[in-house]
């Protein structure tokens, strides 16, 4: 049984696609096969409705229903799930109570474009996260500019609103190591990969980043090499990440779709609901990389 989200805040929680049919619609039952694709990778959490689900092209009913599916097929894991994509105050409200009711262990706020606002933000939150019982982290998006918090306005967060971990998107160690300054009891949760190693030296214990969509056996390994004190051991678990992020990161998240789709997900199609397509040529390099990690006993 996994532990319960409010005494496990750290480790990895790998995101979730979400795959479609050729007409854009969401294919379902890819969707729960890959659920227990991702759960059997042996991260610590899944992260439904996240920018990587593609969110902001998802009605309400798509992502609540994203975020059972999840629920239900978690295995050994725990959920998190983003709760206040819709745009009016009212609309959120709704949306929280709802996304608390599907079966998640936690939710995720994003800045809402709050950014250059901490009073506004901290306010915001705060009045928030009175609609859901559920241990909250935060989301810097950057769907929703400006995103960017200091750590000042993180450590407030922590203290005035009970946060339990934040998804740093700044991709500097400036603004990772300010966030740790200012953590308290919470986790700083890394989405940048080639500040990841330096990031948990400095007191960063989590990852929410887009290659955990199709790797988190990856950061998995990762993690436990570091929390071992096993130092060389990391890094060489930390070069691997790098070169998976690297194989992916030119036309992401199809090229994560068509990763997971080589490591047994017949069915998960490299479609966005955005125009963006592979090209044969980046298919056969991201063909010739799992190639490589199954050779290696990265990847099945």
């Amino acid at each position: 049984m996994a532990k319960p989200l409010k005494d496990n805040i750290t480790g990895i929680f790998s995101l979730m696609l979400t795959p479609f049919n050729e007409d854009k619609t969401v294919d379902w039952k890819t969707y729960e096969e890959y659920c227990e694709y991702q759960a059997s990778q042996g991260v610590e959490h899944l992260f439904a409705v996240c920018g990587s689900s593609e969110m902001a092209c998802l009605t309400l009913e798509e992502r609540l229903k994203l975020a059972s599916l999840t629920a239900k097929h978690k295995g050994d894991t725990t959920i998190v799930a983003t709760a206040n994509m819709e745009a009016s105050w009212f609309a959120q409200v709704e949306e929280v109570k709802k996304m608390s009711e599907t079966g998640v262990d936690g939710l995720v706020f994003t800045t809402k474009a709050f950014g250059n606002d901490p009073e506004r933000l901290i306010s915001y939150i705060g009045e928030l996260k009175e609609f859901t019982s559920l241990p909250v982290f935060m989301y810097e998006f950057p769907g929703l500019k400006p995103h960017l918090i200091s750590g000042e306005t993180y450590g407030r967060l922590v203290k005035e609103c009970g946060i339990k971990g934040i998804k740093d998107t700044t991709c500097t160690m400036e603004g990772i190591t300010a966030k740790i300054a200012n953590k308290g009891d919470s986790c700083v949760i890394q989405a940048n990969m080639p500040f990841l190693f330096e990031a948990y030296k400095a007191g960063s214990r989590g990852v929410m980043a887009t290659p955990t969509s199709c790797g988190g056996a990856f950061f998995r390994r990762f993690h436990e090499a570091f929390m071992s004190g096993d130092m060389k051991e990391a890094e060489k678990r930390f070069h691997e990440i790098i070169m998976l992020d690297n194989a992916i990161d030119n036309g992401f998240n199809n090229s994560a779709k068509y990763l997971v789709q080589l490591q047994g997900i017949k069915n998960f199609r490299p479609i966005n609901r955005t125009p963006d397509t592979l090209t044969p040529a980046r298919m056969e390099s991201i063909k010739a990389f799992h190639d490589w990690c199954v050779i290696n006993g990265l990847m099945l």
